[in-house]
């Protein structure tokens, strides 16, 4: 728990500079010089609400944003090693504001926006256009709100309960959730239209494991990560897990086998320098124990181990990195379970009842930069639109999504 003490004592090393490099260094632009004054003023009530107007998930980015690249990395005091811990400012200012504030529907339009998808981007969207007054309704596959949020962000990096209070935050603004309701089976974007929704909002994100495409993936102790993170407590992995992967999936998949009890091992393709995890990431998942080992690609599974081939990163004259593959130099490890985090991609119940909306080579929907689709009246942004990104910046695509989504509401006759 952080003490009142601390955070006036970080508030008061900023330097409220004309040009902040925390400001422009953050995905989503908060006005931290700003809310900061307003924190040493003790107007935390008008700090909480310009921070969640400009990014209503602003209590969970303080939580799960890496800071480290972002706002507490480019404080201009981290040339004397005393950045300010905005973050932690954040975190009490957005926790006080979410968990006190009482939300209440302003304004009311005669439009029904439908928003497919309750993961961040949905959430976001949901505030923003309920914001506007629109009759909104969240069709969510799952039994509860979150996406990503609650079933791939490990519990010990993000408590659900804040999920759930943002869920009666929706709730308290009059916005309809219908759950365990996969949209394309049995409702289509067609029938929402034909039922009087007059705009669509598709923001469902990458749920879809990708596949390594190797002899043996199927195999009763193979795993993907997304999966994984799901329900990790329903899952007997064993005394030895090996994790595929580089990224921040993987890390969580890693971090939380190891809690469970299992000895884990990162197996990676390239190099350590060329993980797209973030290094903070990757700095915590070593303080728990995960072991790595690097330049192995993996070609077969079998039931008590699994083989890789060596791999080489070469340089190209162009200055490029290529890795080639070395196929004559295998090494087999032994393994009780392998999970598989080679990232995700966006799932077809969608697009598989919907001809008219098209998608790119990776299946990811393609809009314009205002988020619209190619079927009229339907809207797009974030995961799916872009692959797997952060929560700040799925929130930021929102932010502009939704405006173009009221100025096409606000043209409907």
């Amino acid at each position: 728990m952080i003490n009142n003490e601390f955070l006036l004592e970080e508030s008061n090393k900023c330097l409220l500079c004309k040009n902040p490099k925390c400001k422009s260094h953050c995905p989503i632009s908060t006005d931290i010089p700003k809310i900061i004054e307003l924190y040493k003023n003790k107007d935390l009530q008008k700090a909480g609400e310009i921070l969640f107007k400009n990014n209503p998930l602003s209590l969970i980015c303080s939580i799960v944003c890496y800071h480290k690249d972002q706002c507490f990395g480019n404080c201009v005091l981290n040339f004397k090693n005393n950045a300010v811990k905005f973050y932690e400012i954040e975190n009490h200012i957005s926790s006080k504001y979410l968990y006190e504030k009482k939300f209440k529907k302003e304004k009311y339009l005669n439009k029904k926006v439908a928003i497919i998808g309750g993961g961040p981007s949905g959430i976001s969207m949901a505030f923003m256009l309920s914001n506007f007054g629109y009759d909104i309704t969240i069709f969510e596959k799952n039994s509860n709100l979150g996406g990503v949020l609650r079933y791939g962000i490990p519990e010990f990096r993000l408590n659900k309960n804040i999920l759930d209070e943002i869920e009666e935050c929706l709730l308290d603004l009059e916005v309809k959730i219908r759950y365990n309701v996969l949209i394309g089976p049995s409702i289509t974007i067609d029938k929402l239209f034909s039922d009087g929704y007059d705009a669509i909002f598709i923001g469902t994100g990458v749920g879809e494991p990708k596949s390594l495409n190797i002899k043996g993936e199927t195999l009763g102790h193979v795993h993907y990560a997304i999966d994984y993170l799901v329900s990790p407590n329903s899952y007997r992995l064993g005394e030895n897990v090996i994790v595929i992967g580089g990224g921040n999936v993987a890390m969580d998949a890693a971090r939380t086998a190891k809690r469970n009890g299992s000895n884990v091992k990162i197996v990676y393709r390239k190099g350590f320098e060329d993980m797209p995890a973030s290094k903070h990431e990757i700095s915590e998942t070593q303080i728990d124990g995960v072991d790595f080992e690097f330049f192995k690609s993996p070609i077969e599974i079998n039931a008590k181990y699994i083989s890789f081939c060596e791999t080489e990163k070469i340089q190209c004259e162009n200055n490029q990195f290529k890795f080639i593959s070395h196929h004559d130099k295998i090494s087999n490890m032994e393994a009780n379970s392998i999970i598989i985090a080679i990232s995700q991609g966006p799932e077809k119940n969608i697009i598989s009842t919907c001809n008219e909306l098209k998608v790119d080579k990776n299946g990811l929907l393609v809009c314009d930069e205002f988020g619209k689709t190619t079927k009229k009246g339907v809207f797009t942004s974030g995961d799916v639109v872009t692959g797997p990104k952060t929560v700040v910046e799925a929130v930021n695509n929102c932010k502009i999504v939704s405006k173009y989504i009221h100025e096409y509401l606000s043209e409907m006759e």
